[in-house]
């Protein structure tokens, strides 16, 4: 060999090394001919252990081995006869030349045999058995799944339905999750070893099999593992459990519903690791594996551990976004009013959703003098417990401030002020605070809704507006004008305008801009004439969820409905008085015949309060416009005097912010007409519903259907 050229015979010493080299070579060697037929082979390799030449020689290559996928493999062998390209380390599955056993990987490496005179002789295969390696890279891939899949919710159902499918068919051909049925709803984990009998929820579940695939019981069941069993066992010492399985084990017999579906699956040996964090116990995942796999081995356990390990971080973290939700949907709960409200000339019904988006989400009724009625929807950036704690404050806020009857363009000037006063609060705490990095920001809509004027004044602050639907069917965004979101306008002004609203229409409220848009554009219930007069508002309320379209948020935060109603004329009494001193006893006695008629038994205490509060009104005449002398009285509502509200247009509002307190303001007199709906000055809270009026009674008529004409008082 040393010295011939390219065609001298081979001496014995080339012989003698070839022959070397196709029996004792760790390297297989097959040499195949045009034909794909086996020529030679080492059977040298463990892999040929146990089999004779005679079964190869002679043979097609597809018959000769038992690849896995015999169609791809030939092709590429063939491939390289063809094209003389060298194929290198193709990796290459076989089952056991036997029949029995797991599947192998070898790297194969191929080139073609050519003569002196560029004859193809055939193939040359040098393979080498790479199954541990593949097995680990394996591992290695199952374990990157898990990472990049696994948690990607805060759901802890959802993360355990996660990890089952990275789980199977790459790593095990059954696999179940339990955990423990307080972590699924949020609350701490027990600490190990597991008490006996703490239920446990089957949250996932997954075959190679297919949905068929039986089980010992439903996902969703909750209940306790029998005891004693490899399962019970690896949660009382956090260690995993790796077991061949078979009819005669012992434990089988504590569990027939888990041993019926063991027989039935097939599963041949069985992993259960604990799902463990700081000593305590999550849950447990159970892995089993059919002939199909490889047995489980120790390399596995320690995959299966790191696979625990990541899986249970993710529960728990899962667990306790679970548990802040439900704090902050309790909390929010019990910060919103429990029940719709209805007024005397206002239907109001609402939908509220417990999604971690409306943490911050509110709406409020809040009734006014002069039956009035305030509809509030509001919106606080952020999520969990420190947005709904935000909506508390400012719900209380707007509640205090529309005591003193301000426009709604200036409750939202002041509210902006508190809420900057809070954000810079939240900004001071040192930095290690979850409150310190979350800014305070909130989108409101403020509307004052007025029974006698059939008028609604509404300010904004942010993205929101409710859509009005009108008697005839038709419907529209309400136009007000832009204002800055609360805790971020600085300087800016709020404005108000003021819409005719006409009795029978619909007020739609929403933290949900998109939804305001499909109620004024699409085909709702609340549309259509006249909108959902005679049903029930919480149906229409149900009705627009149902019919929602795809493209909307079904998970819309709030939702409020207002519908108005006529103002019983007979509620509203108004008399003109004379500018002179008579005019105390002659607004007594109108007051104290008129509550007597609408009071019934009530009448002594009506009558007590109208004194005090018409006595406090004609006493002061200087704090009162000299030319707004009038009494206006209603039964169901605050007991009102004079009227001379102290509201400032917003730049006004805006200019006067930080220098004193707005009652230092001088007042303008404003002309009244009789029968106006009295607003501002002093409020001494009744019941809000009279009784009805007394047949006959005597005295000036009441004047409530007059109301409209009457001009509202500015002051400057």
């Amino acid at each position: 060999m040393a010295h011939g050229g390219p065609s001298a015979p081979m001496g014995d010493a080339e012989a003698a090394i070839l022959r070397a080299l196709f029996t004792q070579s760790p390297v297989g060697l097959h040499v195949l001919d045009p034909d794909l037929r086996v020529v030679r082979v080492n059977m040298g390799t463990p892999a040929m252990r146990g089999v004779r030449p005679e079964d190869l020689l002679g043979r097609y290559f597809r018959d000769a081995y038992p690849v896995v996928c015999p169609d791809d493999v030939e092709g590429r062998v063939r491939r390289v006869l063809e094209t003389g390209v060298p194929l290198i380390e193709d990796v290459v599955r076989t089952r056991p030349m036997s029949g029995d056993g797991a599947e192998h990987s070898y790297s194969v490496s191929g080139f073609r045999l050519e003569d002196p005179d560029g004859t193809v002789l055939g193939v040359a295969l040098a393979v080498v058995d790479v199954t541990e390696r593949e097995k680990g890279r394996a591992r290695l891939r199952v374990l990157n799944t898990v990472r990049d899949r696994v948690g990607r919710t805060l759901d802890v159902v959802v993360t355990c339905e996660e990890l089952v499918g990275a789980l199977v068919p790459a790593f095990a051909d059954v696999v179940v999750v339990e955990v423990v049925d307080d972590v699924v709803r949020g609350d701490d984990p027990p600490l190990s070893p597991l008490p006996r009998g703490t239920p446990l929820r089957r949250a996932a579940f997954g075959s190679s099999a297919g949905a068929g695939q039986p089980q010992a019981h439903p996902v969703g069941d909750v209940r306790s593992l029998p005891d004693p069993t490899p399962y019970t066992q690896a949660l009382s010492d956090l260690r995993p459990r790796v077991l061949r399985l078979h009819a005669g084990l012992p434990w089988l017999g504590t569990d027939p519903a888990r041993a019926e579906a063991i027989r039935a699956s097939g599963a041949q040996t069985l992993l259960t690791v604990p799902l463990t964090l700081r000593g305590a116990v999550l849950g447990l995942i159970s892995l089993y594996r059919t002939k199909r796999m490889e047995p489980f081995t120790e390399d596995d356990v320690e995959i299966g551990l790191q696979l625990a390990d990541h899986t249970a971080l993710c529960i728990d973290n899962a667990r306790r976004y679970t548990r802040e939700h439900s704090v902050a949907a309790t909390v929010q709960r019990q910060l919103l009013p429990r029940r719709p409200v209805s007024h005397t000339a206002l239907e109001t019904a609402y939908l509220s959703t417990a999604r971690e988006s409306a943490a911050g989400s509110w709406y409020d009724t809040i009734p006014l003098s002069s039956a009035r009625t305030a509809l509030v929807v509001g919106d606080v950036a952020g999520q969990g417990i420190h947005a709904t704690a935000g909506m508390g404050q400012l719900r209380t806020v707007i509640r205090s401030l529309s005591a003193f009857d301000l426009g709604p363009d200036e409750l939202l000037a002041r509210l902006d002020d508190i809420t900057t006063h809070l954000a810079t609060e939240r900004a001071s705490l040192p930095p290690a605070d979850p409150l310190h990095r979350e800014a305070l920001t909130a989108a409101c809509v403020y509307a004052v809704y007025d029974p006698l004027t059939r008028t609604c004044t509404m300010a904004r602050a942010g993205h929101l507006a409710p859509v009005i639907v009108r008697p005839d069917g038709s419907a529209q965004i309400a136009e007000i004008p832009d204002g800055p979101r609360l805790g971020t306008a600085g300087c800016a002004p709020f404005a108000a305008a003021e819409l005719e609203i006409p009795e029978g229409s619909v007020l739609a409220f929403t933290s949900s801009p998109v939804l305001s848009l499909h109620l004024a554009g699409g085909s709702t219930p609340l549309k259509g004439a006249p909108p959902g007069r005679g049903r029930p508002l919480q149906e229409l309320c149900d009705e627009i969820m149902y019919t929602l379209p795809a493209g909307v948020d079904r998970g819309v935060p709030m939702l409020l409905l207002a519908r108005t109603r006529p103002f019983p004329p007979d509620r509203v009494a108004a008399w003109p008085l004379v500018d002179d001193t008579t005019a105390v006893a002659t607004a007594r006695a109108l007051v104290r015949d008129r509550l007597a008629a609408w009071g019934g038994g009530r009448g002594h205490r009506l009558q007590h309060r109208a004194d005090r509060q018409r006595a406090g009104h004609q006493r002061h005449p200087l704090r009162q416009p000299p030319d707004a002398a009038a009494a206006d009285q209603r039964p169901h509502a605050d007991l009102r005097g004079p009227r001379h509200q102290s509201r400032l247009p917003a730049p006004a509002a805006r200019a006067h912010r930080g220098r004193g307190r707005p009652g230092a303001v001088h007042h303008r007199p404003a002309r009244r007409h009789v029968g106006h709906a009295v607003r501002g000055g002093r409020q001494d809270h009744l019941d809000r519903a009279g009784p009805p009026p007394v047949p006959g009674l005597t005295g000036p008529p009441a004047l409530g259907g007059d109301a409209r004409s009457g001009e509202r008082t500015r002051s400057v």
